[in-house]
């Protein structure tokens, strides 16, 4: 049903009531939904089919691309501009004046508005809009890389022991989203990237141009590819070298509005479509140049902001998020994670080249639950590729963050039959500081080698004989194991980590999940030495 808008006017100016106003504007439906699903190579690459039907990702109406001729009908209307769309959410994201916006309701196809102006959201527009700010700134097998610069941002999280067996991101498809990459296309950092085919095409949401290299204005994203793609023999190796990459530019570096949230949300969806293993994001947002659209660190809750609830939602398509934590651990009015770091992502604080925190990093929330920032990598004095080629030292959790992304795509590769969602938590498991986490480090530095011995392990559990039903469930959840088993538990937890209860069992028992709320968990069994974690949903 269209959601009515009723205005109480105040008395303003013209002027105020005139201004320019950002918006998203939901739809009813989406054009031939049907067929679509039943013909999913028609709206996804059969890359992204098969890694979702790998991880058991259900392809759903959100995949489906929003009506062509709603956007080209709301185009249409008086004084609206139409600058980015999303499939997840049914919308568009629209300028305009209030009054030309809430015209749009005329539309029979348009089911709501919400204001990016939380004050013009009244309550019968039930709005759900949120408001935010950006940060911060092939080889043979056993390979031994001179790392050079590198040598120590890679070493501190042991991704070096997986690039000498081989894993260094091969077969795995990387999206960057940032503010720009001005002369990755030429520099001889890249040029091992190119040379292997492996720098995809991209695109600017900025601009809305295929040429993601024509904007120069910002070098940001070119300094993260180096991170995690960069390869100057002898001086630098990212971690990531062999992966493939797309770059999308998402982020206005010459302002803050609402639109850039939009923007990324319209590129995770393409990534999804394109199959995309991993994202890495090292941006975030909390304030905009105009003071109504800012978030509080209430609105940190990891259900907010409208980038945040994105990233939710390509969690929950099956890829692997990876979020700088912010910068804004210095920042005595703010201090904590921004958004998209606060939701359902692998989100990244910084340490300095000892492993010490960095105190620019933001902290997690208070209390700490779930965990954030997930782990830590080196961000202080860390060592980046310019875009002038010359290798030298910055800060920032931009740059713990690709380091993380990048070694997560060699696990991908080492583990492909993993969900996002058990690699994350096997990295956290393998942190310096799991069993005690902090709102400064979360879980602590990674240890890459000691992840995939555990991965390696050969599981004498077997997930065919192992009975978990009826799942979805309401209420009572029965678990059934062979009767070999011995020495039992079972732990349930969230997404992110967050353990809701731990519990030895025999062969046969069963779990009451009817007080938790609707949604998806983890249940991990562990017997014999061994585990194994299945997803558990609640209806």
């Amino acid at each position: 049903m269209k959601k009515l808008i009723i205005l109480s006017f105040l008395v303003v100016s013209s002027f105020s009531f005139a201004q320019t106003q950002h918006a998203w504007v939901y739809f009813t439906d989406k054009a031939d939904v049907a067929n679509s699903l039943a013909n999913p190579t028609t709206i996804l690459t059969q890359k992204a089919i098969d890694r979702k039907t790998n991880h058991g990702v259900a392809i759903d109406e959100r995949d489906v691309p929003v009506n062509e001729s709603y956007i080209t009908q709301v185009k249409n209307q008086t004084g609206i501009t139409v600058r980015a769309k999303s499939k997840w959410f049914n919308c568009v994201h629209v300028l305009g004046t209030q009054t030309d916006i809430d015209n749009l309701l005329n539309l029979s196809f348009v089911n709501q508005i919400v204001y990016v102006d939380r004050s013009l959201n009244t309550m019968n527009r039930s709005a759900t809009s949120n408001t935010i700010k950006k940060t911060e700134d092939k080889f043979e097998t056993l390979v031994m890389y001179n790392y050079g610069d590198g040598s120590n941002q890679a070493a501190m999280i042991k991704i070096d022991k997986l690039h000498e067996l081989d894993y260094t991101g091969e077969g795995v498809t990387v999206a960057v989203m940032d503010s720009g990459f001005p002369n990755v296309n030429t520099m001889a950092a890249f040029q091992r990237l190119r040379d292997n085919g492996d720098l995809l095409n991209g695109y600017d949401f900025v601009d809305r141009t295929a040429d993601v290299y024509a904007y120069t204005g910002n070098m940001h994203g070119t300094t993260v590819l180096s991170d995690m793609a960069g390869y100057v023999d002898g001086q630098f190796v990212g971690t990531a070298p062999d992966a493939s990459y797309y770059l999308f530019r998402t982020e206005d570096a010459g302002s803050e509005t609402p639109l850039e949230e939009s923007n990324w949300v319209e590129a995770a969806e393409r990534a999804d479509s394109l199959g995309v293993d991993v994202v890495n994001t090292s941006l975030g947002y909390n304030r905009f140049d105009d003071s109504r659209y800012d978030y509080t660190t209430a609105d940190m809750d990891g259900n907010t902001a409208f980038i945040t609830k994105g990233a939710n939602i390509a969690v929950e398509k099956g890829m692997l998020i990876v979020n700088s934590a912010g910068n804004s651990g210095n920042d005595g009015t703010w201090g904590i994670i921004t958004a998209p770091a606060d939701g359902n992502g692998f989100t990244i604080g910084a340490v300095d080249p000892s492993g010490n925190y960095a105190t620019f990093s933001s902290r997690g929330r208070t209390p700490n639950v779930p965990v954030k920032p997930d782990v830590v990598a080196q961000g202080q004095s860390v060592y980046v590729i310019s875009s002038t080629g010359n290798i030298g030292i910055s800060n920032g959790t931009s740059f713990s963050s690709p380091i993380i992304a990048g070694a997560m795509a060699c696990l991908v590769q080492a583990f492909p039959n993993k969900t996002n969602l058990e690699l994350m938590q096997l990295v956290r498991e393998s942190s310096s500081i799991y069993a005690n986490p902090t709102i400064q480090l979360g879980h602590g530095i990674p240890n890459f080698e000691l992840a995939f011995q555990t991965l390696s392990t050969p599981e004498s559990l077997d997930p065919d004989v192992i009975q978990v039903f009826p799942n979805p469930a309401k209420a009572i959840v029965y678990i059934n194991l062979p009767t070999s088993s011995k020495n039992v538990t079972i732990t349930l937890g969230t997404l992110v980590g967050k353990t809701i209860q731990t519990q030895k069992i025999d062969a046969n028992t069963h779990i009451d999940i009817s007080q938790l709320a609707a949604g998806m968990y983890l249940l991990r069994i562990e017997a014999n030495g061994t585990q194994l974690t299945k997803k558990l949903i609640k209806q």
